[in-house]
């Protein structure tokens, strides 16, 4: 039987450490060409000839100074976990800049392999690396690897067997600190072995082991120098301290920090010392280790940078991105949807034949075709081939590597919102579903960022509100005919979105100003390279772990919805159905909001899916007892002008589609994700009391308007 090891996956964010572990495991831990996916520690299996190890992928850090919750949980792992062995993952293009990470994990342990990833795209942009002198300057294996076509596998997990099998290995000490503190800092290190090996110290571990047997000494010398706050208290809380450590290891740190004081070192100037030598060192080891045929090979880069990040360029290429895509979805879902719609109409009438056929009861035929059958077709049709369109393109430029780039032309509008600039990223997630947008609100290190950046997502409109917002738009707005119309819708809608977007900006300031007052943090993202997309896994990924698991979700609450909207429309009280008394419940105070009684129980009554409001409307107002299709947008005008409907009708109704609750799959997600029932009836309340107090005020404006004209 074979024994069983802890293997940890390493690495600065964005080198393909996820790739690795999912090439390695073979499971689907969530990649993306942009930092920060990893946010907390993925574990899976692999064999090497001899053992049986479990691979923690940890979140991606560029340092173990750590400046994040992901860096912290990284540095814990390793430095407490005690893994038997730690792959480190780099960039074969970016060497120099992750070594940093390397030269401080061998501070640590010498159980390590250096696993140079990418060399596809080194060997394309004429990047060539000697493994033979990394091998020597730094006294581990290297191994070279393209982990997403899972070449350089079976070398690494050679190695990985080696290291394995061996022990009690010396660690080279590659990294030498500039004098006098590299001798205070060996004095010091040889003070820790010193007290280590007093036999009659007392125990304080419940195991009887040492509280610091697993950190190297050298390692802790360091971090008894600088001080390291997070550091300390993780220590004390993982391990406890023995107070004759605690003692002696602190007399042996103030007399080194005695020591550096009078050479004139302080706390600050040590940690630019510490810093400068790991840079010099990796730097060294770049120069003699990597040769480059073209070395302006980054070039192009730098020229597309310039060009979607310029303060110029980078917020109309934003704007004109997104009324392409907007375009590319309504035009391109229009012809599926259709196809869609006639089959599940094909496939009910079968349903409702087989239920004739068996002599069932109608009402049980109403309840489970006309009701759940009808709504889940309805919501499937209408929303799968827009996120088929969406998704793939979002997953696309996640690919290509334009995303960050978003995020960092929209972090100085967040950071004057007191919020994270990442939240730009979950901002664009919630296009396609706000569910998803929530989910990716984990890559946001503050508790108190996450939560704005959770609270205010939906105020960008999903998948789900875009057939409401186009239908009225193409009815109301946009009188063009063909595919000029589409073209039009497209740019309207793209306003509409930018009203979004601004009302997220001016929530989150007034939430970071109130209830979840604070400053910004910190927003480091590292900008990836551009690289080219990979068309299979583009599709799979945004298909199954995208728009699959959207609709799934959907799907689940549209069945029971559509059982309850039959029931009311079905069951009557005075010749009157029970939706149609409840929407003249409703009526006056919908009026306040430019709206009418039947447009808000729709929207009440599509708390479970979105796409179901414009359906609902129709079957109300033709007091249909199930959901009923519209032959053609100019028909459905019809109807809508009929009972009612003006500019300010339609006006308003976008608005509160745009600003008011999320849907039953984001509230389960927020309550998730957030573990509190507080915070997912916050989500509920916040947008619905401003898309109230809007449609209110627009409603109020018009009025004013109409009476003076």
């Amino acid at each position: 039987m074979k024994s069983t090891k802890t293997v940890a996956i390493a690495g600065n964010p964005n080198v393909g450490k996820s790739t690795l572990f999912n090439s390695l495991t073979g499971l689907k831990q969530h990649t993306g060409n942009w930092a920060g996916k990893t946010v907390s520690s993925a574990k899976g299996r692999c064999h090497t000839r001899h053992y049986d190890c479990t691979l923690v992928d940890i979140p991606g850090t560029y340092s173990l100074l750590p400046h994040s919750a992901e860096e912290e949980v990284a540095r814990n792992f390793l430095c407490f976990q005690n893994p038997d062995a730690v792959i480190v993952v780099c960039d074969a293009t970016c060497l120099e800049r992750n070594l940093n990470l390397v030269l401080q994990i061998l501070e640590i342990t010498p159980s390590v392999i250096l696993c140079v990833n990418l060399m596809d795209e080194a060997v394309r942009k004429g990047i060539s690396i000697d493994f033979s002198l990394l091998k020597e300057r730094l006294g581990i294996p290297v191994v070279g690897v393209c982990a997403r076509k899972k070449k350089g596998l079976e070398p690494l997990l050679q190695e990985l067997d080696r290291m394995l099998s061996s022990a009690g290995k010396e660690p080279l000490l590659p990294v030498r600190y500039e004098e006098p503190l590299e001798q205070i800092l060996e004095n010091l290190t040889n003070t820790i072995l010193d007290i280590r090996s007093v036999p009659s110290r007392p125990l304080l571990n419940p195991d009887g082991e040492d509280a610091y047997a697993s950190l190297s000494a050298r390692f802790l010398a360091l971090r008894l120098l600088d001080r390291n706050a997070s550091f300390e208290k993780e220590l004390r809380k993982l391990s406890g301290f023995s107070p004759f450590l605690q003692e002696a290891f602190e007399a042996a740190a103030k007399i080194a920090m005695t020591q550096l004081a009078d050479a004139g070192i302080t706390s600050a100037c040590l940690e630019d010392k510490i810093v400068n030598s790991l840079i010099r060192t990796a730097e060294n080891l770049s120069q003699a280790a990597v040769t480059c045929k073209n070395p302006h090979y980054r070039k192009k880069d730098f020229l597309l940078d310039g060009f979607f990040t310029s303060r110029f360029t980078g917020y109309p290429v934003m704007l004109a991105l997104l009324a392409l895509i907007f375009w590319l979805t309504i035009a391109g879902a229009n012809y599926p949807s259709a196809l869609l719609s006639r089959l599940f109409s094909f496939l009910e009438g079968l349903l409702s034949n087989a239920f004739f056929t068996l002599g069932a009861p109608d009402w049980l035929h109403g309840l489970l075709v006309l009701g759940a059958f009808r709504v889940l077709a309805w919501v499937v049709a209408v929303m799968l081939p827009p996120m088929a369109i969406f998704f793939p393109i979002f997953t696309l430029l996640e690919d290509i590597g334009y995303l960050p780039r978003i995020a960092y032309n929209m972090d100085c509008c967040f950071k004057k919102c007191h919020a994270c600039g990442k939240q730009s990223l979950t901002m664009c997630m919630g296009f396609g579903c706000n569910a998803a947008g929530v989910t990716g609100c984990r890559i946001i290190d503050s508790p108190r960022e996450r939560l704005i950046a959770i609270l205010t997502n939906n105020f960008v409109p999903c998948n789900g509100r875009f057939p409401t917002l186009i239908a009225i738009i193409s009815m109301f707005f946009a009188g063009a005919a063909g595919a000029l119309q589409s073209l039009l819708s497209a740019l309207i809608l793209t306003g509409f979105i930018l009203l979004g977007i601004g009302m997220t900006f001016l929530v989150s300031r007034i939430l970071s100003q109130t209830v979840l007052k604070g400053m910004p943090s910190s927003f480091t993202l590292e900008l990836p390279p551009y690289r080219r997309p990979q068309a299979g896994r583009i599709l799979l990924r945004s298909l199954f772990d995208r728009t699959f698991f959207v609709l799934g979700r959907a799907a689940a609450v549209a069945a029971p919805a559509g059982i309850l909207i039959w029931i009311l429309a079905n069951i009557t009280i005075q010749d009157q159905s029970l939706l149609f008394t409840c929407a003249g419940f409703l009526d006056p105070f919908a009026r306040l909001m430019g709206l009418d009684g039947v447009i808000l129980i729709a929207f009440i009554l599509g708390l479970p899916a979105n796409e179901i409001v414009l359906p609902i409307i129709l079957m109300a107002y033709l007091s249909g007892g199930s959901l009923v299709e519209f032959d053609s947008l100019q028909s459905l005008r019809s109807i809508l002008l009929l009972h009612g409907w003006t500019p300010v009708t339609a006006l308003c109704t976008m608005l509160f589609s745009m600003l008011h609750w999320p849907c039953s799959t984001t509230l389960i997600t927020i309550k998730k994700e957030t573990g509190s029932l507080k915070w997912t009836l916050a989500a509920f309340l916040l947008p619905t009391f401003i898309g109230i107090a809007v449609c209110m005020l627009v409603n109020l404006c018009f009025s004013l308007l109409s009476s003076i004209m």
